[in-house]
């Protein structure tokens, strides 16, 4: 089963694949992603290393089903590089309480390439990888199946980008946190009954024998956010409350995510109601 990605974030993540890899390589690396290719994988800081099974093919000569070993990295960004990032964030109140709700802004790219940086991968230099393939490309077929892992990977966790580029994203989160301004909205988003949680993963698994909201009702009443005068021309992120549960909160019962369902919805109370909100 090949992997798909359903984000702005992952669908970004992968188009520097397309400005490096010919299409043939970049379909069959596609099938690499899945279950039944990928041996190994695992993610220690920013580096990726991956054990893929590869094919049999007698006319080079490979008799056996070979293995292979694949390690992807991105360019770090420097200990000056995050502290100047951090710090923007910190004074910029529309990135700052979406990130506070692990929702990757969509004008996030916005806060780094104002730094001349960018956080998701623009071009080819930018990713590090190796292959113990024969395969004469690089990148070759087995790490773009990888590739397609991480992006799948971050379609569910977009804060995975910042480690990546070496930013622990517990760290990120505490420093966020401990602003000024990240202090003041968590007070703002908190309730007596319902404290704001940080997840590592915006999207829970859909078990129905997840633990219950501490108090559903206030969940859906939501929290008074503060006034965010500088964010006027950032975009609005629909349902940003909504996200809070993840896609399959303890309630929903149906296939289809809750976020998919509610988004479209608050689109339309948004472009409907602009003039008053």
């Amino acid at each position: 089963m090949m992997v798909a990605v359903r984000t702005w974030w992952g669908e970004k993540f992968l188009d520097v694949l397309e400005q490096c890899m010919d299409i043939g390589r970049l379909r069959r690396g596609r099938a690499y992603s899945g279950a039944s290719r990928l041996l190994e994988f695992s993610i220690k800081g920013h580096k990726v290393k991956a054990k893929i099974r590869g094919n049999i093919n007698h006319y080079f000569g490979v008799f056996e089903e070979p293995r292979y070993n694949v390690s992807v990295s991105l360019q770090q960004f420097s200990d000056r590089d995050w502290e100047k990032i951090t710090f923007d964030m910190t004074h910029n109140a529309a990135i700052l309480s979406q990130l506070l709700l692990n929702e990757m802004p969509s004008g996030i790219e916005r806060i780094f390439s104002s730094r001349d940086l960018r956080l998701l991968p623009s071009k080819s230099s930018d990713i590090n990888s190796r292959c113990s393939c024969p395969d004469h490309a690089s990148p070759c077929k087995h790490v773009a199946g990888v590739y397609y892992k991480l992006a799948s990977m971050l379609d569910r966790d977009p804060f995975l980008a910042f480690q990546l580029r070496g930013m622990q994203f517990d760290r990120l989160r505490q420093a966020l946190a401990e602003s000024g301004l990240g202090d003041a909205l968590i007070n703002q988003m908190e309730t007596h009954d319902h404290k704001m949680e940080f997840h590592s993963n915006r999207y829970p698994s859909p078990s129905r024998n997840i633990e219950k909201h501490a108090d559903l009702q206030s969940f859906w009443r939501g929290a008074e956010l503060p006034e965010l005068d500088n964010a006027q021309n950032e975009p609005v992120t629909p349902a940003i409350l909504i996200r809070k549960g993840g896609d399959y909160p303890e309630f929903w019962r149906h296939d289809k995510p809750l976020i998919e369902v509610m988004e479209p919805v608050y689109e339309r109370i948004v472009k409907s109601n602009r003039n008053s909100i």
